[in-house]
């Protein structure tokens, strides 16, 4: 028990469905489904067969969802492996060492040659200001800004 528990703790943190998590989740589910029906001979509420609905339409999905991303990853692999042979016959045929293959792009829509930004507005330089010792560079910047958002209050 303390091994599932530990492997369990472990699955959270590995990606994708691993199988200790779909059995806690398996598990889960179906205490929660007997719960659920206890309740309903309990009381005969219709809300617990809504809720046995709804709860049993989530646990197919999950189960549902996780088998599909076992086969997109078996079907990746699969593919890997073909094209690491295929790889691995380009390269044997060539005296080069190529690691990777790399598909040839379009290059016609892509421009070569780096255009000149153009500046927009006007750029005022700054009078550089006095250095004393007790104050950085960054808090005469912080007084200018300062500065400039009390005469801008002042116009209105």
């Amino acid at each position: 028990m303390a091994g599932f528990v530990e492997q369990l703790w472990e699955s959270i943190f590995t990606p994708g469905p691993t199988p200790t998590l779909l059995i806690a989740t398996n598990v889960t589910f179906a205490a929660l489904q007997v719960v659920l029906f206890i309740l309903l001979i309990a009381t005969y509420s219709a809300h617990f067969i809504a809720l046995s609905v709804l709860s049993g339409g989530l646990w197919w999905s999950i189960n549902w969802f996780a088998n599909e991303l076992n086969a997109a990853k078996a079907r990746e692999e699969a593919e890997q492996a073909r094209s690491g042979r295929t790889l691995a016959r380009a390269a044997e045929d060539s005296e080069t060492e190529v690691e990777t293959i790399i598909p040839k792009n379009n290059t016609a829509s892509t421009s070569t040659e780096v255009e000149p930004v153009e500046q927009a507005g006007d750029l005022k330089l700054r009078a550089p200001a006095p250095q004393s010792s007790f104050e950085s560079k960054s808090a005469a910047s912080t007084e200018d800004e300062w500065e400039k958002v009390s005469e801008s209050g002042k116009d209105k």
